[in-house]
């Protein structure tokens, strides 16, 4: 049994250090291959700037104490959609996994409308909360609120109906439900939702920025885009 066992840890950390071995060696070619192209003088070196200049260019970037700013608030905005969106995106998402009626009524709904590409409803943001911070975080809030709350009603219908009917039967208050037997039981789903509702959180509110604000890396990419500054 023990040789066993030391026979299948040696085979899955051989088989890591392939898949590493493999990821590296791709992203060696993908900087390779950019570095022969800028170098090549097929295209304008500002399209495909060379390995050096990008370099050059982050680091006066990092140099800038204005970026510093700029991605606090960012980062600022970011972190109160993913507050915002996520709690309330957990919220339906046990209300959607615990209540059949609710789930017939409303889970299609947002199903149909997570795909939906969250900037259509940004006008809508504007109007609410304005054009300052509060309409970007409502973005990224409204982009991570969907894979939230799908994964969240997806791991409450994965629970085991064992642990739910112990719960009743102690008597369990709706927190204690949901604290000691819901979020435990349903943690990978819920993990699994908050890492996929940052990405959407983050490109939300980039996106949003890059629309209609004063600040932000958002604002940052729109200005370097209007003056061409590719690699400046």
């Amino acid at each position: 049994m023990a040789e066993t066992l030391r026979v299948s840890v040696a085979v899955a950390g051989s088989s890591a250090r392939r898949v590493t071995l493999v990821r590296v060696a791709i992203i060696a070619a993908v900087l390779i291959g950019w570095e022969a192209l800028a170098r090549s003088g097929l295209l304008f070196r500002d399209v495909v700037p060379s390995l050096t200049a990008i370099g050059a260019a982050v680091a006066r970037l990092l140099a800038n104490p204005d970026f510093y700013g700029n991605l606090g608030i960012t980062a600022a905005e970011i972190g109160a959609a993913m507050l915002i969106g996520g709690l309330s995106g957990l919220a339906a998402g046990i209300l959607l996994g615990a209540n059949r009626f609710l789930s017939r009524a409303y889970e299609s709904l947002i199903y149909y409308l997570g795909p939906t590409p969250k900037i259509i409803f940004f006008p809508v943001m504007i109007m609410w909360f304005g054009v300052g911070s509060g309409s970007k975080i409502a973005m990224g809030a409204v982009s991570c609120f969907f894979p939230i709350a799908i994964s969240a009603a997806s791991g409450m219908r994965q629970i085991d109906r064992v642990l739910i009917h112990v719960g009743r039967s102690f008597r369990a208050s709706a927190w204690q439900m949901v604290t000691k037997i819901y979020l435990p039981a349903m943690r990978q789903p819920v993990v699994n939702g908050l890492r996929l509702g940052l990405g959407v959180a983050i490109i939300g509110t980039l996106l949003a920025e890059t629309k209609l604000s004063n600040r932000g890396i958002g604002y940052l990419i729109i200005q370097a885009y209007a003056t061409f500054a590719r690699n400046a």
